[in-house]
């Protein structure tokens, strides 16, 4: 097996005839396709590319919050004008234009079914999967809380749901992404706190996946990874999923501190750009890292952040840089 294991980070874009003619068959043979994609290009750990997750009245996050929370007991979803103005107010939510619910009595799962979903990616693969949930920060920075009080306590009343939800995962992986983080690190404690509680759960390895967003190729959060070193290295995880490629290469001697029993993740395809990165640039982003932070460092290589807003024949070639380069530097230090 190779040392460094190649993956991608969650989504993948939707197919038009998904879009076009949705029905549950079509969903399970869209999947099958995405992570069809990925084993015949040599991936070693899949996703099932989130696609029951799309929704096509948020593509700013393009589901990954409201699958997750309109579900929950505890949340409405009908949003008064008062909420609405305020929400809009918020310095906070600039990547967000409304607000997916509002926390009116204690969380609850409600209908939400991760394990459901992560059983039927599990049987359309004979590769390992990795199944991915949106973190407890990022969904309680988009909710309107009238019961908490505080966003500390409603962070971790999200953690303590997808905590339960995620204890009967049984994917190989369980990914959690944490998307507006970075751009907010003064909140790295509380939001610590609420993240092991997820991580302390899940059966198989974890993994968190931190970048700074991705809208029509613009980031949204703005901040280094410095100012999260701390948050990194108290994370109960196997790994991290770090954007790398689209930040400035200076920034990776940071990872320099990070603590020797969390793995590694390196970016090495940018999302943001529409060019396919050849097989000899991600070898040498690959031994460079190792150069930097030492030899046997990187234990996964990905791109910076799920493919969704790409058009499928780009996604579909960085798919394939990333087995290529990886082979390619391996075989040059065999």
């Amino acid at each position: 097996m190779a040392h460094i294991q190649t993956t991608v980070v969650g989504s993948y874009p939707i197919p038009d005839w998904l879009v076009s003619a949705p029905s549950e068959q079509a969903l399970i043979d869209a999947t099958r396709v995405v992570m069809s994609t990925q084993e015949q290009a040599g991936i070693d750990l899949v996703c099932d590319g989130e696609l029951y997750r799309f929704d096509i009245n948020h593509p700013e996050t393009n589901g990954m919050i409201e699958y997750f929370v309109r579900p929950l007991d505890g949340v409405r979803t009908r949003i008064g004008f008062e909420e609405m103005i305020a929400y809009t107010r918020n310095a906070g939510m600039r990547f967000r234009a409304k607000p997916p619910g509002v926390v009116e009595s204690a969380l609850g799962s409600g209908t939400l079914d991760l394990p459901g979903a992560c059983a039927r990616a599990l049987k359309l693969t004979s590769r390992p999967l990795k199944f991915t949930v949106t973190g407890p920060h990022m969904l309680a920075k988009t909710l309107i809380d009238h019961h908490y009080g505080s966003i500390e306590m409603l962070t971790q009343g999200i953690a303590d749901v997808l905590a339960a939800q995620v204890s009967h995962c049984n994917a190989q992986v369980i990914q959690v992404d944490e998307a507006n983080l970075p751009g907010h690190p003064e909140e790295w404690r509380w939001a610590l706190r609420a993240m092991n509680t997820v991580l302390d759960t899940i059966p198989g390895k974890s993994a968190v996946h931190l970048c700074f967003g991705n809208y029509g190729g613009q980031s949204v959060q703005k901040g280094a990874w410095d100012a999260l070193m701390e948050y990194l290295n108290g994370l109960h995880a196997d790994h991290i999923v770090m954007e790398v490629a689209h930040r400035p290469p200076s920034e990776l001697a940071v990872f320099k501190e990070l603590q020797p029993h969390i793995g590694f993740g390196m970016g090495v395809v940018d999302i943001k750009r529409t060019d396919v990165e050849t097989a000899e640039q991600i070898a040498k982003a690959i031994e460079q890292a190792e150069k930097l932070l030492g030899t046997g460092r990187v234990s996964y290589i990905h791109p910076d952040c799920g493919f969704w807003m790409l058009k499928r024949s780009i996604a579909d070639a960085k798919i394939r840089a990333l087995v290529a380069g990886r082979d390619l530097f391996e075989r040059a230090g065999a």
